[in-house]
């Protein structure tokens, strides 16, 4: 199945596509609009719980992505971790709910199952600071899966909640930023032998062939399964927190070198290649795809680190080359995996003074952003990372790092009010030069998918707008538009206007100064 039919597949959106002008053979048509709030979703109430998912609707959002953090469901005392009915009821009842409120919304719940784990199922570290996220046990990572798993095939009745079945959920991935001591440590370490060695990947790799196995005896083969969720940015190996670039990552989770060549003798054994064959299993989901979290910290979504190894928005277009390329050289992993873009955005300043931008570039920054995962045929979804600010860390004095440590990518700060962005998420508009011309390029994301729209083009002149080109009539399953404009002018200020069928309604987008 091509990937574009299994990402149809998996979200049931018609993949129908009429873009304006010439259309981009190479840009993919059809694009999941993720969102991720954890604080928002998860841990809160029932009430907030409810309105940030009326929130996240009104805004055009198809799928949730929530953090099933296996150490906090787990209980202190060491279980039987495949059964669901051996965690503490309460634990569940937050996922319980959201997956409920969400299904009647026609929210798609995608849940991202990862380490670390309960301190039980952990390795003893050699130092108390890095315990938490020290070598958690694979086998019983993969019985926390299955738990979860089995819990959310479709046939499971909720302990409490008036006993009712608990809706199915069909997203999930496995692990989390794997790449990243904050997540799975050690990243590297001295092998007697070997020097230092990447080491997070063999860890990774052990992981994930429990958490598929769990994954396939809870029901879920025919599901849409994530591996990966690799961070975009890190180093070479160098000790056991700092991370590690993701093509560097990947090549080592399929023990293979820098040519793409397995490993062997000591280095294999140095890295523990032993296991890799196992790796097929993952073969046996037949919606199998990638995600990864291009995120570009401060810098524009087309500006590139200067490390090669990094894989962010402005070189994407690596990652589906590399996955193809260690498919062809292992056969472990199908060829022409999709991609999602599971994680992506930027902080603002106001409020967080230390690693924000402002406020208007982050709006122009995340429509830059859909625009280029856009462009690449392979890539089927992007996700918001925080719908609010998280509020900054009181104990801690206000002009320090620390007291702004939380994450302020939200499109609403954290009491609510909108920042540009909110707008911008809604209406996306990206102007690009391209052959000698100029692309204009748009969605209506928070019309309901399939539904035909319009959308009117205005540009600037004397301090006042004035319509453009007549009505664009959209027509894609999700809401894209596209289309040439040969008289636009560098240095124009242009915007999009999306206007209901009957001209009672309208939503503008950002303004975009022409390139």
């Amino acid at each position: 199945m091509s990937p574009r039919r299994i990402l149809a597949a998996g979200f049931a959106l018609a993949l129908t596509f009429c873009a304006f002008g010439a259309a981009n053979a190479s840009a993919s048509p059809f694009m999941v609009s993720i969102m991720q709030d954890d604080n928002a979703l998860i841990y809160s109430t029932h009430e907030q719980r409810v309105s940030t998912l009326n929130s996240m609707k009104r805004l055009g959002v198809d799928a949730v992505r929530i953090t099933v953090l296996w150490e906090a469901i787990a209980p202190r005392r060491r279980i039987n971790g495949s059964n669901p009915k051996a965690y503490p009821r309460q634990n569940w009842d937050r996922y319980d709910d959201l997956v409920r409120e969400a299904s009647t919304r026609g929210i798609s719940v995608y849940m991202n199952i990862t380490f670390p784990g309960p301190r039980w199922a952990q390795e003893k570290a050699p130092r108390g600071a890095i315990q938490r996220t020290w070598k958690p046990d694979p086998k019983q990572f993969g019985r926390f899966v299955k738990a979860v798993g089995r819990r959310y095939n479709g046939g499971w009745t909720d302990e409490n909640a008036g006993r009712r079945r608990i809706p199915k959920v069909g997203f999930y991935s496995i692990g989390n930023e794997p790449n990243q001591g904050g997540w799975l440590e050690p990243q590297a370490e001295k092998v007697k032998g070997a020097g230092l060695v990447p080491t997070s990947p063999a860890l990774y790799r052990k992981l994930l062939i429990q958490g598929a196995n769990g994954l396939l005896r809870s029901g879920h083969k025919d599901d849409l399964v994530l591996i990966g969720e690799t961070a975009p940015l890190g180093v070479r190996p160098e000790n056991f927190k700092r991370p590690l670039r993701p093509a560097l990552f990947l090549r080592e989770l399929f023990c293979l070198d820098r040519g793409l060549r397995p490993y062997r003798g000591k280095k294999a054994a140095a890295r523990d290649c032993g296991n890799v064959r196992q790796l097929r299993v993952l073969k046996r989901f037949s919606k199998l795809s990638f995600g990864h979290h291009p995120y570009t910290k401060t810098l524009a979504p087309g500006r590139r680190d200067r490390s090669p190894e990094a894989i962010t928005m402005a070189n994407i277009g690596k990652l589906p080359q590399l996955l193809d390329r260690i498919a062809k050289r292992t056969n472990l992993v199908p060829s022409e995996m999709p991609i999602l873009l599971t994680e992506f955005g930027y902080e603002t300043s106001p409020p967080d003074p230390f690693n924000g931008i402002r406020p208007e570039l982050q709006a122009r920054y995340i429509n830059e952003g859909d625009y280029l995962a856009w462009k690449q045929p392979r890539v089927f979804a992007t996700t918001q990372f925080l719908l609010n600010d998280v509020p900054p860390q009181s104990r801690y004095p206000k002009d320090t790092r620390l007291y702004w440590f939380t994450y302020q990518s939200g499109l609403f700060s954290d009491v609510g009010v909108p920042k540009p962005a909110a707008t911008a998420y809604a209406v996306p508009f990206h102007v690009a030069r391209e052959g000698g011309g100029h692309r204009f390029w748009g969605q209506v994301r928070f019309t309901p998918n399939g539904a035909d729209q319009q959308v009117y083009l205005q540009v600037k002149i004397g301090g006042q707008w004035q319509d453009a080109g007549g009505v664009q009539r959209v027509n894609n399953a999700v809401g894209f538009w596209d289309l040439k404009v040969p008289n636009a002018q560098r240095g124009q200020t242009w915007r999009a206007v999306w206007a209901s069928s009957d001209l009672s309604q309208f939503l503008v987008s950002r303004e975009v100064l022409v390139p």
